[in-house]
């Protein structure tokens, strides 16, 4: 039970009062009272491609388990082993009674995958760049963050004290100027970006950007999360899918999407990595993965680097395409594909464009998203919502994705859902958002 604390001085303000009556408070107590929050609702089953949430099946389009790979007996064998083996928890960190050799052979085969030096395991992806980059980076350097990058980039650059300099998601004309000014600032220049962004689903256009940071002395690092296991030929995220991994200076990467598990991990030189495993608080002070995520991770990496993966890679890619065009033919406003040259050859990659797992559909409205989310909800498909300030203000949309292990039919279905939702939504809330509309409003 919270009692209120004893005070000798009345004036004092109550460090809980923001708790109370903040700006979304109304709006938070609304939703709930319709039904129509879309967050916090009980799965009870396997993050398959059709789960039971809430006494019913539905079809999920809101997962990251892009290969599917959560419900591979190869992954879930990985984990059962190390169970056996390790026990439940290591109940210590990394630097001292919480490193087995299965996080040996994770780094060593995660750099493998990659084409680097070396590789660091934590236990957490938001912990893999809030610890690298709390580390790498000190008062009197510069960092230069897409405003759409992960939170925990931003977290790991305010952690820093660094100087932060953001610019407008995928504004290269503004990432140079931020690259010319910080030439004044007196320290060391990092540039972060996401590979993959996880809203939008756009793919950062690393060649330009690694010019940039060439011809002005920057490093470069690329968040791989939304990529790592999805795109590329060995589908090692976007930098190599646009062959400029030699360029990149710092990858991060994650197991809680593509790799089926949980945690996080940074590669790059052997010098860096090292120092970060020596340096970084939140890799020395934070307890070790439990056994058993660990044990799926590098199951389910080396179902990725085996013949099976090229396949999974394809599938996955196709299914977006699938439901992006799907979506877009019954009327909904959805990215177009993207451009990445005709001459990259990688799964996914038709007539020069690739579509990301990640869908989003522009709806603009916070009501009328979370109206259209609960309508899908009861229709048999869950989807994610993502609100201001996740999104820019009369940006809202719903953020769909797709597993390799999706069936066309089973994205039949879930089309068949959107058509009736649309259709019977707009006779009584009026107009969403139509095809071309996502490109006006991200402009």
């Amino acid at each position: 039970m919270t009692t209120s604390p004893a005070s000798t001085s009345p004036a004092a303000p109550d460090v809980f009062a923001k708790v109370r009556g903040h700006e979304r408070a109304a709006i938070l107590a609304a939703a709930r009272e319709a039904d129509v929050l879309p967050y916090f609702r009980t799965l009870t089953s396997p993050a398959l491609p059709v789960v039971r949430m809430e006494g019913a099946e539905r079809i999920m389009l809101g997962s990251n388990n892009y290969l599917g790979l959560t419900g591979d007996e190869r992954v879930m064998q990985g984990a059962r082993d190390a169970l056996e083996t390790y026990g439940t928890g290591l109940t210590g960190s990394r630097l001292l009674n919480g490193t087995i050799p299965l996080h040996l052979e994770l780094e060593e085969e995660i750099a493998a995958w990659m084409g680097t030096e070396d590789a660091i395991v934590f236990t957490t992806g938001h912990q893999a760049n809030v610890g690298t980059l709390g580390t790498i980076l000190t008062v009197g350097d510069t960092v230069i963050a897409d405003s759409g990058d992960h939170a925990s980039i931003l977290d790991g650059c305010l952690l820093s004290r660094a100087k932060l300099r953001p610019f407008r998601h995928n504004r290269l004309d503004k990432l140079e100027k931020a690259l010319q000014r910080s030439a004044t600032d007196g320290g060391g220049v990092l540039v972060v970006v996401d590979g993959v962004f996880s809203m939008e689903g756009d793919i950062a256009p690393l060649p330009r950007i690694v010019e940039l940071c060439r011809h002005y002395g920057a490093r470069l690092m690329v968040d791989e999360a939304h990529g790592a296991g999805v795109l590329g030929a060995r589908g090692a995220g976007a930098s190599e899918l646009y062959g400029v991994e030699e360029h990149v200076d710092l990858r991060m990467g994650t197991f809680s999407k593509s790799l089926a598990s949980c945690g996080g991990f940074v590669v790059g030189s052997r010098d860096v990595i090292e120092y970060l495993r020596i340096s970084s608080r939140a890799f020395l002070f934070t307890a070790s993965a439990v056994p058993a995520a660990v044990g799926a991770a590098l199951a389910a990496l080396r179902v990725l680097r085996s013949a099976d993966g090229p396949a999974l890679l394809q599938a996955v890619l196709d299914n977006a395409r699938h439901l992006r065009d799907g979506l877009e033919a019954l009327g909904y406003a959805v990215v177009a594909p993207q451009t990445v040259g005709g001459d990259i050859a990688a799964p996914g990659v038709v007539d020069g464009t690739i579509v990301t797992p990640i869908v989003p559909v522009l709806v603009g409205d916070d009501w009328k998203a979370a109206l259209l989310w609960k309508a899908l909800y009861d229709g048999g498909v869950f989807v994610n919502t993502a609100l201001h300030p996740a999104v820019p203000p009369g940006g809202a949309l719903l953020r769909t994705s797709v597993m390799a292990t999706h069936d066309t039919a089973v994205l039949d279905r879930a089309l068949d859902v959107f058509a009736a939702v649309k259709r019977d939504f707009e006779a009584e809330h009026g107009p969403l958002p139509g095809p071309g509309a996502h490109g006006a409003a991200a402009g």
